[in-house]
């Protein structure tokens, strides 16, 4: 095992079409796959996942989930046949105990929250990948002391990652051209920015219905509860780096 722990990321991963293009986010997370210590596994926590209750993926063999619609065809045609790992959900369960975890071994696999991101760091799809639900009756708070919790797994040559985008209001996206951000899109970007190393109680990120730009989140707060999962598994004797975040119609941010 190594002696350093592996990451716990947070990654943007926009537009399904990013599976098809090469642009400077793909190439990013290329970077990454290519740089970072090779994990033994990999824990995914996607945005599109729901459950109520919490769930992990436990089958050998997830499918690849095509969660989307109105994009080409070779978007549909493209598989990613990750292995699954029954033994590392177990031990999900048993790390997140008394907690009842479901074990999934037939419904769920990969949506594109994952393998879309995962097939750019590593595609040739030979690391075991699992999959963590995000529980709809649960609040923020609970989902980052499961990321707490989580964060022994980096000891053990797992990485965590976790993927979605900071604003995300399909309602109010402008596609005709490059426009200006909301200012309140703007504001809770930046929000998330100034707190991201924060290391004291009461984490401003777990409460962020507090703040103004809460009104991007336009389903539930449970679509910012991936960040505060990965947040909690980063916060353990961790350093944090962040390349710079941006506001634009592409990565599915609210623009006038």
């Amino acid at each position: 095992m190594n002696t350093s722990r592996m990451p716990a990321l947070f990654l943007g991963h926009g537009s399904p079409m990013n599976v098809l293009e090469e642009n400077s986010h793909t190439q990013a997370w290329r970077a990454l796959g290519e740089t970072l210590p090779r994990p033994k596994a990999i824990l995914a926590i996607s945005a599109h996942w729901y459950t109520r209750g919490t769930a992990v993926t436990a089958m050998e063999k997830p499918r690849t989930i095509h969660d989307f619609g109105g994009f080409p065809q070779a978007l549909f045609d493209t598989q990613y046949p990750a292995p699954g790992s029954p033994e590392l959900a177990t031990q999900i369960q048993q790390l997140l105990a008394p907690i009842a975890v479901q074990a999934d071994t037939s419904e769920w696999g990969l949506d594109h929250g994952s393998w879309g991101v995962l097939i750019k760091m590593y595609p040739d799809a030979d690391i075991p990948v699992v999959q963590l639900s995000i529980d709809v009756t649960q609040p923020a708070e609970y989902h980052y002391e499961l990321g707490r919790k989580l964060a022994a797994l980096r000891e053990q040559d797992v990485m965590i990652v976790a993927s979605g985008n900071v604003v995300h209001n399909l309602r109010m996206v402008r596609w005709q051209g490059e426009s200006s951000p909301y200012p309140w899109a703007e504001s809770f970007n930046q929000f998330v920015r100034d707190n991201l190393s924060y290391q004291g109680d009461n984490h401003p990120l777990v409460n962020f219905m507090q703040h103004e730009g809460r009104r991007c989140l336009i389903r539930h707060q449970s679509i910012i509860c991936h960040y505060c999962m990965c947040w909690g598994a980063g916060m353990v004797k961790s350093r944090f780096r962040f390349r710079p975040m941006e506001l634009r119609w592409g990565r599915l941010v609210c623009c006038r």
